[in-house]
């Protein structure tokens, strides 16, 4: 992490940035990069054990702030645990000042193939979650002011081979990002999406790489490499920021400009893969 280099490192100290999905993966390089900066942390996800690994390593890195974190198991599918989660968020370490909305799920599948209860999984945890999410968070963001970090993805607006479940419901994901901008703008809550590229470490690109695909795709990434879910921290603390307080309603492409080439290498890549017997 560079973040601490630049910025203050107590630039969050005293605020709460509760984080769904955030016991791994891209949500969890989101909440290191605000312990570093000493905001309090509350981990949403639905394993316990996980979400207890992850606060014993952002405690330490938000130690020197006071920070705390508050790791509480929840499903963002069901709004009356998700709800729960929010009241002892306030009760414990302090009303929300930041929603980041990351929890996903994602599998390969031809769209002939996808049941309709694998399409509709996903969509209720990513973009009914997001809402469940945003909905539960509401009164403690219209106290504090805070603002909406949704974690969309490319598939959004980029349509790719055997992702119609996940390209829906991020689509969705960032029209509700939109239509909450303009809504709750006049509480002081801003809304904004993310957008990762591909982010070495994270499970999804563990199943999917080899190094000879690894090779084509950053050959064809303008930046020419993978992102690190620093990359995705950074932008969330740049947006929750007083640098971003004019920024809202918008979708923040952090990606190495990858959606800019299309699809086409992915779509070649997924169709050689066999998914069908996975």
């Amino acid at each position: 992490m560079v973040v601490q280099d630049y910025l203050p490192r107590t630039m969050y100290k005293g605020k709460t940035v509760f984080i769904t999905g955030g016991g791994s993966g891209i949500n969890l390089g989101v909440a290191r990069n605000f312990a570093v900066l000493g905001a309090h942390l509350a981990l949403c996800g639905r394993t316990q054990a996980k979400l207890d690994v992850a606060a014993d390593e952002l405690r330490a890195l938000s130690a020197h702030a006071g920070g705390k974190v508050l790791p509480v198991a929840a499903d963002v599918r069901d709004y009356a645990v998700l709800e729960a989660a929010f009241v002892r968020t306030q009760a414990e370490i302090g009303p929300i000042d930041v929603l980041v909305a990351g929890a996903a799920g994602n599998f390969l599948c031809p769209a002939e193939e996808l049941s309709a209860n694998g399409f509709k999984t996903v969509v209720d945890i990513d973009l009914l979650g997001a809402f469940n999410a945003a909905r539960g968070a509401f009164a403690q963001l219209n106290a504090t002011r805070g603002c909406i970090i949704f974690i969309s993805a490319g598939q959004a607006f980029v349509p790719q081979a055997y992702q119609v479940h996940v390209g829906a419901a991020k689509a969705g994901i960032d029209n509700l990002m939109r239509n909450l901008a303009v809504e709750w703008g006049k509480h002081g809550i801003r809304a904004n999406s993310i957008v990762p590229g591909p982010i070495e470490g994270t499970e999804g690109m563990r199943r999917l790489s080899t190094p000879e695909n690894d090779r084509r795709n950053k050959e064809v990434i303008p930046l020419r490499r993978y992102g690190q879910t620093d990359d995705i921290g950074q932008a969330a603390v740049f947006l929750a920021s007083p640098l971003a307080a004019y920024v809202t309603g918008t979708v923040f492409a952090v990606d190495g400009g990858s959606n800019l080439v299309g699809s086409a290498l992915w779509n070649q890549f997924v169709e050689a893969m066999d998914v069908r017997r996975k």
